[in-house]
């Protein structure tokens, strides 16, 4: 793939991260991150990365630790949990904020991969200029679209604690279930979804904390027909980013002219003409925005409020 390059960044701890790089066309005008959905790898996203390059940004897709090229020997003795992908997350971004250190930095994290920056470290945080969610929301299960939410209680109470324990990782390729996960991740995963607040909830007081101290805007696009996701269950998680600009887009398949969209299928070549610039309008706006920004630039607004009536969010429906 042209502009694309194979890396690998180590970390302390000796763990080695696969990531694929995708210079821009020109001069960057920023660096992306973009964070997996769980159990999806990177290799995924590399036709959206690779045309998001060739609009002026540098684009960092990445593997985290025990899955996809990030993965080296079985399945069952890969160790890693979602506090571990989050340092991975970290890692990533720091390093994608190195290599080109006087341009913004703005994440696109699908599902899981806009659940995680809410609870990266402060100092990373405020290497981030602006997180576009891609059909993320609250992993609750009672929050969750209605084809999920049939089978959850099944899925969280059967299947993924049975198999985990029987494989020694949740077998979910195998399964025809997401992906394959690291035990350590599955767990976690299981508690966090199985708690009203999700993450927050799961974790206590200091992920709370973390993620109200988020100050950079947040676009969410979210999708009617989102097999996971629910708009309920996106107006849920950006909550929990209690103090930062945000603002829900929602869309669905009539607007495009389409049959379908679903959880996983913004990032495939079909909707390179139609939300695909959706995305790259939204980086092009924050550009300017940071462009502009000091002291007597304007502060963000929100218009109105989630179903909690506690929060203030801006919800743009179609």
């Amino acid at each position: 793939m042209a502009g694309a390059s194979d890396q690998t960044l180590a970390l302390p701890d000796g763990t080695r991260l696969a990531l694929q790089v995708h210079e821009s066309t020109g001069a960057a005008r920023a660096s992306v991150v973009l964070g997996c959905a769980i159990g999806v790898p990177q290799r995924y996203y590399q036709d959206f990365a690779a045309w998001l390059a060739g609009r002026g940004f540098r684009v960092t897709t990445f593997d985290y630790r025990g899955s996809g090229a990030s993965r080296s020997g079985p399945h069952r003795r890969m160790r890693a949990t979602l506090d571990d992908w989050t340092q991975d997350y970290a890692a990533v971004i720091a390093h994608a904020k190195a290599v080109l250190a006087q341009r913004p930095l703005y994440l696109i994290g699908n599902s899981l991969g806009g659940q995680l920056p809410g609870l990266l470290p402060a100092p990373v945080q405020a290497q981030v200029d602006g997180l576009l969610a891609v059909a993320a929301g609250s992993g609750y299960w009672r929050v969750l679209a209605r084809p999920a939410r049939r089978g959850a209680h099944l899925f969280w109470y059967g299947v993924l604690p049975l198999a985990t324990r029987l494989c020694g990782y949740f077998p979910g390729v195998r399964l025809g279930l997401i992906g394959n996960l690291p035990a350590g991740v599955a767990w976690q995963w299981r508690r966090w979804c199985l708690h009203p607040r999700y993450s927050v909830g799961a974790e206590g007081e200091a992920a709370q904390r973390s993620y109200a101290a988020v100050r950079f805007p947040i676009h969410a696009l979210s999708f009617s027909d989102d097999e996971m996701m629910s708009l309920r269950g996106t107006e849920q998680l950006l909550a929990l980013y209690s103090q930062a600009p945000r603002h829900i887009e929602r869309i669905t398949p009539q607007q495009l002219g389409v049959a379908r969209i679903g959880h996983l299928g913004f990032f495939r070549t079909d909707f390179a003409a139609t939300l695909w610039p959706r995305a790259l309008q939204v980086l092009v706006d924050w550009c300017a925005a940071d462009a502009g920004t000091g002291p007597d630039a304007p502060a963000p607004t929100v218009a109105c409020k989630t179903h909690s009536g506690i929060d203030p969010l801006h919800i743009a429906r179609p």
